[in-house]
């Protein structure tokens, strides 16, 4: 059971932490999806440290929590550290470390496809410090 001042405290750091969240979400990079380009991105991966439209939260999801880490920017609690985490990354970051080696001819997948694009990744970890690089690849499905 938690006392009175606890409640308080947890609530306090949950505000602070939702302006962090909120101010990140200025950023220009930040204010659109990291993997289409949707406006207003209200989901993250804090775990790669991206901000991400719906969509592309429920493909994340798919992946599962070994890869992905999906959180509500404003429905969920977050903890220090992971907010620390998209301090540290944002789309800005994640962008120049996640897709330095992609084709001069890859396309993003657009936020109006409709079945989307569904995006599996090749996971071969190579740890550097706290982040795991993956090689990303895009396959489009004919339906």
């Amino acid at each position: 059971m938690t006392t009175r001042s606890e409640r308080e405290k947890a609530q306090k750091l949950n505000e602070q932490h939702q302006a962090i969240l909120t101010k990140l979400l200025r950023e220009e990079d930040n204010k659109y999806c990291a993997d289409c380009e949707a406006k207003g991105p209200r989901w993250a991966s804090w775990n790669l440290g991206v901000f991400m439209c719906i969509r592309c939260a429920g493909i994340h999801r798919n992946l599962g929590v070994h890869i992905s880490r999906v959180k509500s920017v404003n429905l969920d609690q977050w903890t220090p550290e992971q907010i620390q985490s998209m301090v540290d990354m944002g789309n800005t970051r994640a962008r120049q470390l996640y897709e330095a080696h992609l084709p001069e001819n890859f396309r993003r997948p657009q936020t109006d496809q409709y079945p989307p694009a569904a995006l599996s990744y090749n996971v071969d970890p190579i740890h550097n410090g706290n982040y795991i690089f993956l090689s990303k690849t895009l396959h489009m499905q004919s339906w």
